[in-house]
């Protein structure tokens, strides 16, 4: 597995929107990923609930060392719609802004029944070739990452018995999580957790879209998989990641969780949601 690819799953499983209760709150968290002992990769979000309404954020960019000796790369990512606690995220849309280098685009999803898309790039979108083209059917049923996210966590005890189709304008890749055992807090080294740790195994596919490396070799056969730790941290029924481990080539890539919080929303902010 490439370095670029663990970030990629990374990116969609490291990023945890607290899912909420029908009170209106404002939950923050942060994610620090170290490689070879270096700080490398920060992932913060903040997730806005009112009622069944939810509004979040995420912020991934490079620290350190890694943002010294390699291409800049930002991402924002916003995702927007209504959530029950019985049912779980019903998807409105989602917003990806991408810097990498001296290069931007944004690309804006809105979603609609039976899993169709509808899209808008900036600057337009025009595949180097016609294979690099994602077909209507590659598209349908997939979500921008924070969005695949955020259905992942509220999966609660599920979480690690799913596919997410994860898409992000310009290609699609499928995360597959896999429960593989459990941990205590103490053993997880999360002492903050609530009740048992899920451990599961990440495993990433190349479906459809635009790639700007060949697959690798190791890629045509079975992968060493990523793993990560699924936890409860509130009192909602919802799982988040509290811990990841990715093997990019050589040396192992450590991800935990910084910090996690939550206050309830102030009457300005309720406003803002409306909008």
């Amino acid at each position: 597995m490439s370095f670029r690819r663990a970030m990629c799953a990374v990116a969609l499983c490291g990023v945890a929107p607290a899912a909420a209760s029908a009170q209106s709150r404002l939950v923050e968290g942060g994610y620090e990923i170290t490689y070879l002992g270096f700080a490398g990769f920060r992932i913060d979000f903040t997730a806005r609930f009112d009622g069944n309404r939810y509004d979040i954020e995420s912020h991934a960019y490079k620290e350190g060392v890694m943002r010294a000796v390699t291409l800049r790369y930002e991402g924002r990512n916003r995702a927007w719609g209504r959530f029950s606690l019985r049912d779980g995220a019903q998807p409105s849309g989602g917003s990806l802004s991408i810097i990498v280098d001296d290069k931007s685009r944004t690309w804006l999803a809105l979603y609609g029944p039976g899993g169709q898309l509808s899209e808008t790039h900036n600057p337009p979108w025009k595949p180097p070739q016609p294979k690099d083209e994602m077909s209507e059917a590659d598209k349908i049923g997939t979500l921008d990452p924070l969005t695949a996210t955020l259905m992942v966590v509220m999966k609660g005890d599920d979480a690690c018995r799913q596919t997410a189709p994860s898409n992000d304008g310009e290609r699609r890749i499928d995360v597959t999580l896999r429960q593989v055992g459990t941990e205590s807090p103490q053993g997880a080294g999360v002492p903050e957790a609530k009740g048992n740790i899920l451990v599961c195994e990440i495993y990433s596919k190349r479906v459809a879209g635009y790639f700007d490396a060949p697959p690798e070799e190791a890629e045509s056969k079975k992968e060493r998989p990523m793993k990560i730790w699924m936890a409860h941290l509130d009192d909602t029924p919802f799982r988040f990641p509290v811990k990841l481990e990715a093997s990019p080539g050589f040396g192992t890539a450590h991800g935990h969780l910084l910090y996690f919080r939550e206050r309830p929303l102030t009457e300005e902010e309720k406003v803002a949601m409306q909008r």
